[in-house]
């Protein structure tokens, strides 16, 4: 079935990172909104879009539409994601779904009372890395996981003009408020952050993550490394395993390997031995690693019907109860729950 998808919001994060990914699944891509005019024709000449409009809830009466998509801001997210699912319409929000976990909670039931899909942008869990991590750590041989490291770093050119923060905030570190829990596979109960600012627009956060299990997760972001060096890197530790993601696609198993030096007949052992993985980015291949591929087709598999592993708005909702757990302790140093 190839589905009528409306889209809202033009910018450069929705025209170079997932208006591409849409494009490449079976859909026809029939309206667009904007309040730029120059962006509807830039985007609407691009793909061939011959309804465009600056009112984004003008846009949700287009004829035939079966879903919407949107990348603007979270209270446009939140308002715009409600009157489409109350017209009947499915809806994919890109992160944050909207600007307060109260807000994500009204979502939620809009959902469940209209039966609508509303999937939130976490590409995090879809990124290639993280994906086959996810898949190793639900393995019963992986076990139970104990802990978890990351770093989940920016740079400052984006947030030196916000000195509050919010926008790091919002669109930078709930990204890993869903991942921390979906890579542990339980939900975080409570969260303690440490914070350091080097200057304005410089900050460091050292955020702690507990879980019922006891479990324990420790994530460093901050806003005061160049986008040109290695982001992001993720471990997660089990007994005798860990599991370690860099960059989105590498990834590395290590296992309980026997000490090798005094075995003449050593070698690799499948069963013991680390096994690594990363792309070979010389393939003339349309992949995807930072996951945005991945995650829209899902939604698209939702909006159908099929079986599919979607990140919808409850999680969304989560994960701001956690940023904002967050918040309270980088502003009260104690340890906050969720």
């Amino acid at each position: 079935m190839t589905l009528n998808i409306g889209w809202i919001g033009c910018g450069n994060h929705a025209s170079e990172m997932l208006l591409p990914q849409l494009v490449r699944h079976d859909i026809r891509f029939s309206a667009i909104a904007d309040l730029d005019p120059q962006r509807l024709a830039l985007i609407g000449n691009r793909y061939g879009v011959a309804t465009r409009t600056t009112d984004a809830l003008a846009l949700l009466d287009t004829p035939g539409l079966h879903a919407i998509g949107m990348a603007v801001g979270p209270k446009q997210h939140a308002e715009f994601a409600a009157a489409a699912m109350r017209k009947g319409l499915a809806v994919f929000i890109e992160k944050p779904p909207a600007a307060t976990a109260a807000e994500a909670d009204v979502l939620a039931q809009i959902a469940d009372s209209t039966k609508q899909v509303c999937v939130v942008g976490f590409m995090k869990r879809y990124s290639t890395a993280n994906r086959i991590a996810g898949n190793i750590l639900r393995t019963p041989a992986f076990g139970s996981s104990a802990s978890l490291l990351g770093e989940y770093m920016t740079a400052p050119g984006y947030f030196v003009g916000n000195p509050d923060y919010t926008g790091f905030l919002l669109h930078h570190c709930v990204h890993a408020m869903d991942l921390v829990p979906w890579l542990m596979g339980q939900p975080v109960t409570t969260v303690h952050a440490r914070v350091h600012t080097l200057e304005p627009g410089k900050l460091l956060l050292h955020t702690g993550f507990g879980f019922a299990s006891g479990a324990l997760a420790t994530v460093v972001m901050g806003t005061h490394q160049s986008r040109g060096t290695p982001m992001e890197w993720w471990q997660v530790m089990g007994d005798h395993q860990r599991v370690e993601m860099r960059n989105v696609h590498e990834v590395r198993h290590y296992r309980a390997p026997p000490f090798k030096v005094s075995d003449p007949a050593a070698t690799l052992d499948p069963a013991t031995d680390t096994l690594g993985w990363e792309p070979n980015l010389t393939a003339a291949a349309n992949e995807d690693h930072k996951g945005y591929h991945a995650l829209i087709g899902e939604f698209l598999k939702a909006v159908r019907g099929e079986p599919n592993d979607a990140p919808r708005i409850a999680a969304g909702a989560q994960a701001m109860r956690v940023l904002e757990a967050m918040v309270r302790s980088m502003q009260s140093g104690a340890v906050e729950p969720v």
